[in-house]
């Protein structure tokens, strides 16, 4: 990818960026070929929520992830390459893909600020190919945006990437741009309170209590017999509502109830959108420094502070939760080790969210340049702490036992950069959005130990969280 410097802080001169663009056309109509231009401009601060609501159309891709306690947010809206892939070998695709795309993008603006240059945003599925066959994502979406626009520490960058070759009208191009900054600065940062929640939703159990707690027991049965040391099995309620969800509002809601959480949308372009507050990171990457979380081992907030340190303190020494935990830092560091890596396993530490808490045991690695982040994210997906322990015999356990396609739940979605920086968040504690319907989606983790009232009850809490925020 070759990179062109901006030679302004705030906006490049239409001048600069014409006769960039010019040399781009004429090294293509020399080649009969075609380009990606990527144009990275720090803007004025705005809310990258706000922009998505206002620019992204329903036929359009799109993306939103969002990190408040890292002050950072990102929205990627429509896209000039994208994949749409199923299959086992799909990460191994979608890495071919961004190394090839790579090959044909040349940068120009400001690349040292972060989120500048090009991004592909990724989302998977948990299974490599669905079983719904109308299930409405594939197992694997990989796309270059149109339109990036990001927050980082206060700082604002808007990337552009657009196809060039010998018929596009540059002056055409760069009033586009420009135009589009206007739209963008002409909307003020925002930052509303809560909407208020409706309690007039239709609700319907896709697995109904008994149904769930059964599986439990057969899985306990299991796991007594050695088949297993543990499975997860997830619970979808369906919801109905009397109007279209509002997805900005929904993510507004979930950000601010969840603010350690990682806040995630995708669309597929058809209307249909998976949203999420995820307190689970698969891996993130800055500079060849991985960090992974290994997170299992629940339990609720207390509604006091007495009553909330007694139940951290229960977490913290019960050995059944420290069992769940061990199984996930085994099984990380043993696929890290497996690919080359040297993992280093921090002090473990308690994840204490608004209404549950979880054992976290952060994982940390140097990548050498040679192993592409989606290599990792391929060898990890997914962790006992989705699926199960042996991983293989848990993942066909899941599917006998679970009456839905999990889809994109509790699978990888993330962003890629050009220089091998990412972050992967794990896609729990999720719903799937069509219009005025949503299918919700919560687990728990089944080991020597569980209680099958215990676990379905820990369930319920998690679709509850996620219920209160949808409007």
């Amino acid at each position: 990818m070759t990179v062109s410097p901006c030679r302004h802080n705030l906006f490049v001169d239409r001048k600069g960026l014409y006769q960039f663009l010019e040399a781009v056309q004429q090294n293509c109509l020399k080649n009969n070929s075609m380009q990606i231009v990527s144009i990275s401009l720090e803007i004025d601060l705005v809310d990258p929520l706000v922009i998505l609501d206002t620019i992204s159309q329903v036929n359009e891709i799109n993306f939103y992830f969002e990190n408040k306690g890292k002050g950072e947010a990102i929205a990627a809206i429509d896209s000039v390459a994208e994949l749409h892939i199923d299959g086992s070998d799909r990460f191994s695709k979608a890495e071919y893909f961004i190394k090839n795309s790579l090959k044909n993008i040349i940068s120009f603006g400001n690349n040292n600020k972060p989120f500048s240059g090009p991004h592909f945003f990724c989302y998977f599925s948990f299974f490599h190919q669905n079983f719904q066959i109308d299930y409405p994502f594939p197992s694997a979406t990989i796309f270059l945006p149109r339109w990036q626009i990001s927050v980082k520490n206060q700082s604002c960058m808007l990337v552009m990437n657009s196809v060039m070759n010998a018929s596009v009208n540059i002056s055409k191009l760069i009033q586009t741009l420009f135009n589009k900054i206007d739209t963008i600065n002409s909307l003020k940062y925002h930052s509303p309170k809560i909407d208020n929640f409706p309690s007039n939703y239709q609700r319907t159990s896709v697995t109904n209590a008994a149904h769930f707690k059964n599986s439990v027991s057969s899985a306990l049965d299991k796991i007594h017999a050695k088949h297993l040391t543990k499975v997860v099995l997830a619970d979808a309620l369906d919801v109905k509502a009397s109007h279209h969800f509002n997805l900005f509002k929904s993510l507004n809601n979930l950000r601010q109830i969840h603010p350690n959480c990682y806040i995630f949308s995708t669309s597929n372009g058809k209307g249909q959108n998976f949203i999420g507050a995820s307190p689970e990171r698969l891996i993130s990457i800055y500079q060849q420094q991985l960090i992974t979380d290994a997170l299992a081992g629940s339990a609720p907030r207390g509604k006091t502070p007495a009553e909330d340190a007694a139940n951290a303190n229960s977490l913290i020494n019960s050995e059944k939760e420290k069992h769940e935990h061990s199984l996930v830092i085994d099984y990380i560091t043993q696929r890290l080790s497996h690919i080359g890596l040297l993992p280093q396993v921090l002090p473990p530490r308690l994840r204490q969210l608004t209404n549950i808490q979880h054992l976290w045991t952060p994982i940390s690695a140097i990548v050498p340049p040679n192993v592409h982040p989606l290599k990792i994210v391929g060898q990890l997906h997914p962790t006992p702490a989705v699926a199960g322990a042996a991983r293989d015999i848990a993942c066909a356990e899941i599917r006998r036992y679970e009456n839905f396609e999990r889809g994109l739940y509790a699978a990888p979605l993330g962003w890629v950069d050009s220089h091998g920086n990412c972050e992967f968040i794990v896609g729990i504690r999720s719903a799937l959005i069509d219009g005025d319907r949503a299918r919700l989606y919560a687990g728990a983790g089944i080991v020597a130990g569980s209680d099958p009232e215990k676990e379905f009850a820990e369930v319920q809490l998690k679709l509850q969280a996620l219920l209160k925020a949808l409007v």
